[in-house]
């Protein structure tokens, strides 16, 4: 089983495990942010792996686009700089998830049901499209900012040469 599939098992298990759980309105309408809530805090405690959650999912999605994607983000873990991107994005992750549920339940006390029902799905939606879009930039960034370095090393090696 891979990471994607790993955490899908485990939020199917968490999802079951908060119905079981029962309870009031309150703790109904905030049931799947206090999976998401969870999902974050294994974020955060994945850092204190080897390798960072965010790093696996990554490197199962790749394993699942090409035959050699799992080898090549082995590989990619030894370049500098690399576990800290892994990690930074991890951090935000987990920390969105776990801002998005603190925003739902806040929200499930102070609202109404029907504004709640109405309104949580874009919330939530929107917050995971911020954490989705900062992601892209950043990577991105990690990526011009790479590509630069090597730029100027290369001039440097040249100018060395000559």
């Amino acid at each position: 089983m891979d990471a994607i599939s790993i955490l899908v098992v485990t939020g199917i298990l968490l999802t079951v495990a908060a119905t079981a759980m029962g309870g009031s309105a309150k703790l109904i309408q905030i049931r799947d942010a206090l999976v998401t809530g969870c999902i974050g805090l294994l974020f955060l405690a994945s850092l204190a792996l080897k390798k960072p959650m965010i790093f696996y999912l990554a490197r199962a999605t790749s394993a699942r686009n090409t035959a050699a994607g799992a080898a090549a983000f082995e590989v990619l873990w030894d370049r500098p700089g690399i576990p800290a991107v892994f990690r930074m994005m991890t951090v935000v992750w987990g920390l969105g998830l776990v801002v998005q549920t603190s925003v739902m339940c806040w929200l499930a006390w102070v609202w109404p049901i029907s504004r709640y029902l109405l309104l949580s799905p874009p919330i939530g939606y929107g917050i995971f499209a911020l954490l989705m879009g900062w992601s892209l930039w950043y990577g991105a960034r990690r990526n011009a900012l790479s590509e630069f370095a090597q730029a100027r090393a290369a001039a440097r090696h040249m100018e060395k040469a000559s």
